[in-house]
């Protein structure tokens, strides 16, 4: 689900055979009744469901519909975006006629089968320090804090009905342009795979979504400038793994982009995986570091504190005072040892070191 995928050529083999027992004109007659049928029955779909193989319509005539199969693809991860940009057919938008989100199927369906929706699956990915519902699994993010790729922002996620849409799951290539650019071909299985496919979702901040709507590289990039060659480098790759066209206003401003960090390569599919490791990584260093600066500081006030405290007890026995050993006993400190508090030479005559004996 995480890999691009490698698409093999289909075909299909037929082999006849006819036994030596059949006359060379039952043959014959056998072979033009198989022909005949071949080409009068309607082709079935070669192209194998799911992420993988992406079947194109080649043709539709007179009622017969032609599947070719696509030529393998290659793995784009960690090439220069420009070159796989090179690859991408140039192509005017499709009418936008029969989409509907549902041609993709049911919104954040858990194609994983991993017991969680993908709109949760992709907040415990991009999120750090999440919170789940109880109950659930690990499943349901209830709350956490996002870097905003779109934006630059820190936004802190809590989940509730006035709260959620906050962050969104944002299609890199959004659903509508992709169904314009190539995506009414695929099957109903592919496309659902595109829409939950974690390589073309990212969680970003909730307005800047709703601004993106489905733009494309020539009607909308993020804000933050910072990203826009990993987004666009993203927009190509996804494009590349599901046989979608760019349009021409498109490509020249993916390459407007690019010019700008001519050595962008395509994203591996787990590369924001891999950023929000690093991301969670680099959050559990800092709450490390944190907790052991609060452990020092905490040593440092009772160190403080117990100085105080002994310094204040020394001033005290400083303080001490008996004008005679009557007043030592009156206090019940006979006898008095040197070194204790109002200890002194002259209530101890014998200097022996013991004090009103």
């Amino acid at each position: 689900m995480f890999g691009f995928c490698h698409r093999k050529d289909i075909g299909t083999t037929t082999t006849a055979r006819t036994s030596s027992r059949v006359t060379a004109p039952l043959a014959a007659a056998a072979a033009l009744a198989l022909a005949a049928t071949l080409l009068v029955a309607p082709t079935p779909a070669l192209a194998a469901d799911g992420a993988g193989t992406i079947g194109t319509i080649a043709a539709s005539t007179g009622g017969t519909t032609a599947i070719a199969a696509t030529t393998a693809t290659e793995d784009y991860a960690g090439k220069p975006a420009t070159e796989v940009l090179a690859t991408l057919k140039t192509k005017g938008r499709a009418p936008k006629t029969g989409y509907a989100r549902t041609q993709f199927g049911a919104a954040w369906a858990d194609v994983d089968h991993n017991g969680c929706d993908t709109r949760n699956d992709i907040l415990k990915r991009d999120l750090t320090g999440t919170t789940f519902k109880s109950g659930t699994h690990d499943c349901i993010v209830t709350s956490g804090t996002l870097e905003d790729p779109y934006t630059g922002k820190t936004i802190s996620f809590k989940r509730g009905n006035k709260t959620s849409s906050a962050v969104q799951i944002d299609h890199v290539v959004a659903l509508s342009d992709a169904w314009q650019k190539g995506a009414q071909k695929l099957s109903a299985s592919q496309r659902k795979q595109l829409a939950n496919d974690p390589y073309n979702l990212l969680a970003v901040d909730g307005p800047a979504n709703q601004r993106k709507s489905d733009g494309d590289a020539a009607t909308w990039l993020p804000k933050n400038k910072s990203f826009r060659c990993e987004y666009v480098a993203r927009q190509i790759g996804v494009k590349a793994k599901y046989s979608l066209w760019v349009t021409k206003a498109e490509r020249k401003a993916m390459t407007k982009i690019l010019n700008t960090c001519p050595t962008q390569t395509v994203p591996s599919a787990d590369g924001t995986q891999a950023a929000a490791d690093e991301a969670a990584k680099q959050a559990a260093e800092a709450e490390a570091a944190q907790r052991e600066a609060e452990a020092q500081r905490q040593a440092a006030e009772e160190a403080q504190r117990q100085a105080e405290a002994q310094a204040q007890t020394q001033q005290q026995e400083a303080d001490v005072y008996y004008p005679n050993c009557s007043a030592v006993r009156a206090a019940g400190k006979a006898p008095l040892y040197q070194g204790q508090p109002g200890y002194s030479t002259k209530l101890d005559r014998d200097r022996d070191g013991v004090a009103c004996e």
